[in-house]
């Protein structure tokens, strides 16, 4: 239990009505979880107003509301507080409920539109191969020490946020990295949260759907650095072309890591095999098992951030030339007929698009690129015809699939994606809506040595269709499919 003066300290309420001095046993923004004692946050949302949940919130035991405006009705037993902005509110009021967790840990925050995962992953298995106990909060899972927990968004709301973090101190933890998505930031989920470190990794087309224009979407983005304290660091990729105006108003200190370009950190690749490849980091050559230029960037970033938290240089390298890549990050499997596959969560044109050029640096010559793609239903359709595009610029083959249709007819979706196949190209393609058939076909069409890359889902093992998430794992499908191709 709390007391609500306490945790109400570096708000600032337009008005209170009823008092403070009582305490809260726990804070919900969902009506229906509502308790005993409990403090519940009217937000409003994009598809929902809690301010029409107030009552019910009531009524399951909530006796103080945060709110941006009052209901009609007031009940006398009820403590309401107006804020301008209860999003904002809720992150700086779940900080203090769960004694600010984030000043007791380093927490590292990782945002762009790809390649946080794997970079907030590698940091996380670096420091603790390094002895220091950490935590992850990431698309593919939460992990405090060894401790796995399951994901549901790539940045918790606020309250389960802090939750996380205060689990984390309380399992003495030192370290947290933590992918910081766009709409985390636009929606204030990081409010109150203090940060040790940032990384800027890229920033692509995406999220359109949400943030409407992509100036949108970087000033979202730029918000993020904008807010770091002056104890704090900022790591950006130059050879991104807004790598620098990200950090253009930044009160933290800035480093620069790089490929191309001189920077603090940098690094060079030196060769690419289908089982790694060999890096030139800091004057030490490194071999990875990671594959491709997008995950020199996040070795690099890696290992830059590690300097930075003062991790051993050496050390720091020989643990990242034992890693595996990252679940649903450029995986592959070999069937014993010798088709390869690559399983990636490349979702945006340019993931699309590196990904693509790293499979023919590496194909042998002569084999050929099948790849398997489709988009997201109820998101952003401006990349759809682009994702086909880029699918077919570097591909000799690709079938349009189904991925995650939500609520829309996937033969809707591919329609929009074949706007971006011209007339030469339409032989290339291939149109199979069932994702398990699109898979398998792939497949048996696959020669010895073809690769067939599988692309947008990655690490997730479901469908979502029609509101419902049915199983559903690329890897899975192509391990079944792999068992039934004789050498």
């Amino acid at each position: 239990m709390k007391q609500l003066d306490n945790i109400l300290v570096n708000t600032s309420p337009v008005k209170v009505i009823g008092s403070t001095n009582i305490s809260i046993a726990g804070l919900c923004i969902d009506s229906r979880m509502a308790t005993a004692n409990s403090l519940f946050f009217a937000l409003t949302g994009t598809q929902v107003d809690g301010h029409n949940y107030i009552d019910s919130a009531i009524a399951k035991g909530a006796i103080a509301v945060i709110c941006e405006r009052l209901p009609n009705i007031l009940n006398p037993e009820v403590t309401f507080i107006v804020v301008s902005n209860s999003s904002q509110t809720l992150g700086v009021v779940a900080s203090g409920f769960y004694d600010n967790p984030s000043h007791n840990l380093k927490l590292i925050g990782i945002t762009g539109t790809n390649g946080k995962t794997t970079t907030a992953t590698l940091l996380y298995r670096l420091a603790n191969a390094l002895g220091k106990k950490s935590g992850l909060i990431s698309t593919v899972q939460n992990q405090i020490g060894d401790k796995t927990i399951v994901s549901t968004h790539t940045t918790p709301n606020a309250i389960e946020l802090n939750k996380l973090l205060s689990e984390m101190v309380n399992e003495q933890c030192t370290y947290c990295f933590m992918e910081v998505s766009s709409h985390a930031i636009h929606q204030y989920r990081i409010e109150g949260l203090k940060f040790t470190g940032a990384i800027f990794s890229n920033i692509t087309h995406d999220h359109l759907d949400y943030h409407k224009t992509f100036k949108e979407y970087i000033g979202v983005k730029k918000a993020f650095f904008d807010n770091l304290p002056p104890s704090a660091f900022v790591l950006t990729n130059t050879d991104d072309k807004n790598g620098m105006v990200m950090v253009q108003n930044t009160k933290a200190k800035v480093f620069t890591y790089s490929l191309r370009s001189m920077a603090n950190y940098r690094c060079k690749i030196i060769e690419q095999q289908p089982q790694g490849m060999l890096l030139n980091i800091d004057n030490m050559e490194v071999w990875s098992r990671l594959i491709g230029n997008f995950n020199a960037y996040n070795i690099l970033a890696t290992y830059a951030t590690a300097q930075l938290l003062d991790f051993g240089k050496e050390e720091s390298l020989t643990v990242l030339s034992s890693m595996e890549p990252v679940n649903g990050r450029f995986e592959n499997m070999i069937a014993p007929n010798g088709v390869i596959s690559i399983i990636d969560y490349a979702h945006t044109p340019d993931a699309l698009e590196n990904v693509i050029s790293t499979v023919n640096k590496i194909k042998a010559h002569g084999n050929r690129l099948i790849c398997v793609v489709g988009a997201g239903g109820n998101r952003d359709k401006t990349k759809r015809p682009i994702m086909a595009r880029v699918a077919l610029l570097g591909s000799d083959m690709v079938i349009l699939t189904s991925d995650n249709p939500r609520n829309e007819d996937p033969m809707d979706i591919i329609f929009d994606m074949k706007q971006g196949v011209d007339a030469p190209s339409v032989g290339k393609v291939l149109t199979i809506p069932d994702r398990r058939e699109a898979i398998r076909t792939a497949c048996l069409l696959a020669n010895p040595g073809d690769i067939v890359l599988v692309a947008g889902k990655g690490h997730e093992t479901y469908q979502e269709i029609k509101g419902i998430r049915h199983h559903f794992d690329d890897k899975q499908e192509i391990a079944d499919i792999f068992k039934t191709l004789a050498p």
